[in-house]
């Protein structure tokens, strides 16, 4: 079966190819709308719709490599009696998970969408099959993955059967579209499919739940959640292939493959050396030099990539190679890269900011100005630890000299000038920030294989393959953590939390903590932008009953959020970092609890003090 696994599937064929276009469809677009004034008909449309693509396929190839985001601590404590059944009850789980969106999927594919409906010159109907074909090739791969037991045939049987049951309401009503009524049996069978979700639905919770400890896929449990709570609620279960949809050709979502690509390309070709023959020679013969060095390019890069996911990504392995080189264990390195990749959100010109202030009406540039010396604290945090690091951890100081640092700056130079691009591209409005991403692919590519000649065009099927996976892992949740949003705003669950805080709690220092909790637990499970668009406007009455001021309130939330995707057990970035570094997720755990700890003291300083904030943004 290793053997077998370790063969090319036919998705990763299909993804090198639909990464090269994700990458030149929006340059043509740049280059189209400068000589001509006008862009490429549907050419946004095909690049998101590549991203669905790419995620189906990557899931589908996951799943028969077993490299889905998944919690594996407690499987290690089982016995292989224990092992066998918990791999037995994922692969239920994912079955039918799948399974139920296999059939949603077709049904939103049929209901959603007309004939008429096209995204360019081809048909809507025909680019969005992949959904179902998607979910179902994530089955097939599944059982492929190993051979099939009697657990795993029982599992796989028992799946399917349960998805089928649980995807009668939708059937149903598919039917009843297409055939303009359906037999009273068939109504009757589809109110006893959704009496008897809602009848199990604390059992199945639970189910859920101890099946993501037991190592089951993360966007299983997720969407197998969302799914059961959706149905249950009497809401249209199809809702959730629509969700689903909407979030993966949302209109940034592109800049997260791409920048990717741009990382995986930059950690094929011998960009790393360079950079770490560059940064030895700058900043080698300073205490903690190169630490400090790391914690500033994760902040700058996130400040305009706009998601700290992106940093991870695309920069994570360069510099975890530049780190190792210089002798910093492999704990601290993980945690370091994990936490800095979080850190850049609260300086200018982030793109969360001015989300923020746009949706609570206030002034960008005095929001700009709050965010300048709370955010040099969460960078001063991470430092601080370098220096205690070295304290215990000497490192060998680099001794260089102009010359030494004029030929390594001149042999770096292209990659150097990346960032650069980047940033002149994206604000000087030249490009979007897909595009951007789509300049950073080719830049890239224009160094590396030509430029430096350091790689060949057979090269992308090896970066396709290694990155398809990791773009696939993340997007796949993300999509699934949607259905989930839905359903928590479907049922007004975070407005009834902020009218229950209202009512209940009457100290401002106890509400700032409470709200410190809350906006933690949010930036684990939401993305930033979803949570500025949904918790915002809760929070923004509640900051002016207790006296805070608007601008402080946007630091505080911001400030917390880039927290929240650093903790455990389901901070963001500890599945991204996990997934780049290849290291599993207790371990990962482990090496981010101290910088966790120091930022969130750092995050308490910036609540209670307000001063940082509004120093300069009076």
């Amino acid at each position: 079966m290793s053997t077998e696994r370790n063969r090319p599937l036919i998705e990763i064929y299909i993804s090198a190819f639909l990464i090269v276009l994700l990458a030149g469809i929006p340059t043509a677009e740049i280059i189209v709308r400068k000589l001509f004034g006008m862009g490429l008909k549907g050419g946004y449309d095909y690049t998101r719709h590549i991203v669905l693509w790419l995620t189906l396929l990557g899931a589908s190839v996951n799943s028969f490599t077993d490299r889905h985001m998944k919690i594996e601590f407690c499987t290690k404590f089982l016995s292989e009696r224990g092992k066998r059944f918990a791999d037995s009850l994922s692969l239920f789980i994912v079955v039918l998970v799948s399974g139920v969106f296999f059939i949603v999927s077709a049904v939103f594919l049929k209901m959603g969408f007309t004939p008429d409906n096209k995204i360019g010159v081809i048909s809507q109907r025909l680019i969005t099959v992949i959904m179902p074909v998607g979910f179902l090739l994530v089955i097939v791969r599944e059982m492929q993955k190993k051979a099939l037991s009697k657990g795993r045939l029982v599992a796989l049987c028992i799946g399917i059967a349960a998805a089928l049951w649980a995807s009668v309401s939708p059937l149903v009503n598919c039917i009843c579209e297409i055939a303009g009524d359906v037999p009273e049996w068939a109504w009757t069978l589809s109110d006893y499919s959704v009496v008897s979700v809602a009848a199990l639905k604390l059992p199945l919770l639970l189910l859920f739940i101890a099946s993501g400890v037991l190592g089951a896929p993360i966007f299983a449990v997720l969407g197998g959640i969302a799914y059961m709570l959706i149905t249950a609620s009497g809401s249209y279960a199809e809702i959730s292939a629509n969700e689903f949809y909407t979030m993966l050709i949302g209109n940034t979502v592109p800049a997260i493959p791409l920048f990717t690509l741009t990382g995986f390309i930059l950690s094929e070709s011998k960009a790393g050396d360079r950079l770490i023959r560059t940064f030895n020679a700058f900043f080698g013969w300073m205490p903690a030099g190169i630490i400090i060095a790391s914690v500033v390019i994760c902040a700058f890069f996130t400040v305009f990539t706009g998601a700290s996911g992106v940093t991870i990504l695309a920069i994570g392995g360069l510099l975890a190679a530049i780190l190792e080189k210089n002798g910093i264990e492999e704990r601290y390195r993980d945690g370091l890269l994990c936490s800095a990749g979080s850190i850049g959100l609260l300086f200018p010109p982030s793109l969360p900011m001015i989300l923020y202030g746009i949706i609570a009406q206030l002034d960008i540039k005095a929001m700009f100005l709050g965010g300048i010396f709370p955010g040099l604290l969460l960078v001063l945090s991470l430092v601080i630890t370098g220096f205690i690091y070295i304290s215990k951890h000497p490192i060998k100081r680099v001794k260089s000299t102009a010359s030494e640092c004029a030929s390594s700056f001149v042999a770096s130079i292209w990659e150097i000038l990346l960032p650069f691009i980047i940033i002149f591209s994206y604000f000087s409005g030249l490009t979007t920030l897909v595009e951007t991403g789509a300049v950073a692919v080719l830049y890239t590519m224009l160094v590396e294989f030509v430029i430096k000649r350091e790689l060949h065009f057979k090269d992308m099927f090896t970066i396709a393959r290694k990155s398809v996976p990791i773009i696939a892992g993340i997007l796949i949740i993300l999509g699934m953590a949607k259905v989930l949003s839905y359903y928590m705003i479907d049922e007004q669950i975070p407005q009834r939390f902020a009218d229950w805080i209202a009512m209940h709690i009457h100290s401002k220092i106890l509400f700032l903590f409470l709200l410190n909790i809350a906006l933690l637990l949010v930036g684990c499970f939401m993305d930033i932008y979803s949570a500025i668009m949904v918790v915002v406007p809760l929070i923004i009455p509640l900051g002016e009953v207790f006296g805070i001021h608007p601008i402080h309130l946007g630091i505080i939330f911001l400030a917390n959020l880039e927290l929240g995707y650093i903790t455990p057990p389901v901070g963001l970035n500890l599945f991204l970092a996990s997934y780049r570094f290849n290291v599993p997720l207790d371990k990962m755990y482990r090496a981010v609890v101290p910088f966790f700890l120091i930022m969130l003291l750092t995050v308490f300083v910036i609540t209670y003090v307000p001063g940082f904030t509004l120093l300069m943004a009076r």
